[in-house]
């Protein structure tokens, strides 16, 4: 299946941007989290089609999946 991923804020850093990728079908956020190495505790908030979800939420043919790292504010 395709999913369109978008990183944000530090995790763009030697990733991307927004790119769409292919995984197995039936594949958690979990499991594109450690695709993309980056451990799941770091993953602050995640969001996909526009709701919050869990790292077992399980992902679908196109959904869109936002990630981003703690943000810190001033």
């Amino acid at each position: 299946m395709v999913v369109e991923v978008r990183l944000f804020a530090t995790f763009r850093e030697g990733r991307f941007n927004e790119k769409e990728m292919e995984l197995p079908q039936g594949s958690s956020l979990g499991d594109l989290l450690a695709h993309l190495e980056i451990p799941q505790k770091d993953a602050k908030i995640t969001i996909v089609n526009g709701s919050a979800v869990s790292a077992e939420h399980k992902l679908s043919e196109h959904d869109v999946v936002a990630i981003f790292p703690p943000i810190a504010g001033g």
